[in-house]
């Protein structure tokens, strides 16, 4: 797995630009981001985990790979709906995950160009594919790409612990929250990791 070779200079900074992610770096020693590396499963998974539970995601995945095998865009755009949604996917979903395959497979999304691409233009072409939100984009930006400066505003977590850390619990609405975010330009992707890590240390993975 990759670790962002960012990681160590944005805690740092961070730290030494805000006593509230001094302590919350601090508090998580030895905790960092990775990436699984393949962008097709970490998009399909994300359609699979939509409104639904940790475990319950884990499950379905653990049933459609079992059925599908080899988890290739290439393959998984043959497959028929109703075999698809027999893994325990809605029907939704299962034409969710082909639609996802499509775009890889005639190159609407093309992985291979991202690393020239602006945030917002990964985002713009994510977002093309149907069950895919700016949410879920911005989740692959982090936990894919490793993008060091993605500050999710509509994520309920980011939301909770900024309004526990920063504003006596007070729910910040998304223009404050976008607001308070510049503090931690250029690295709010780590900001929000260790944010996220306050409410749960659990590490979680796409």
């Amino acid at each position: 797995m990759t670790i962002p070779a960012y990681w160590e200079r944005a805690c740092a900074e961070l730290a030494a630009a805000d006593p509230v992610m001094a302590a919350l770096i601090a508090r998580y020693p030895g905790v960092v981001l990775t990436t699984r590396g393949d962008p097709f499963q970490t998009l399909a998974r994300a359609i699979v985990g939509q409104q639904i539970s940790v475990k319950a995601a884990d499950s379905v995945w653990a049933r459609f790979a079992d059925f599908v095998r080899t988890i290739h865009p290439e393959h998984v755009v043959t497959l028929e709906l109703d075999a698809l949604a027999a893994c325990g996917l809605s029907r939704r979903k299962a034409e969710y995950l082909r639609d996802l395959a499509g775009h890889f497979v005639d190159g609407r999304v093309e992985p291979s160009r991202w690393e020239q691409m602006s945030d917002e233009a990964v985002i713009a072409e994510l977002i093309d594919v149907r069950g895919i939100g700016r949410w879920t984009a911005e989740m692959f930006l982090i936990f894919n790409l490793l993008r060091p400066d993605v500050w999710p505003v509509d994520d309920i977590g980011l939301q909770k612990a900024v309004a526990v850390h920063y504003l006596q619990n007070e729910r910040p609405t998304p223009p404050l929250l976008r607001h308070h975010g510049e503090r931690h330009a250029p690295w709010r992707t780590v900001a929000t990791w260790y944010l996220w890590r306050s409410l749960d240390p659990t590490v979680v993975q796409y």
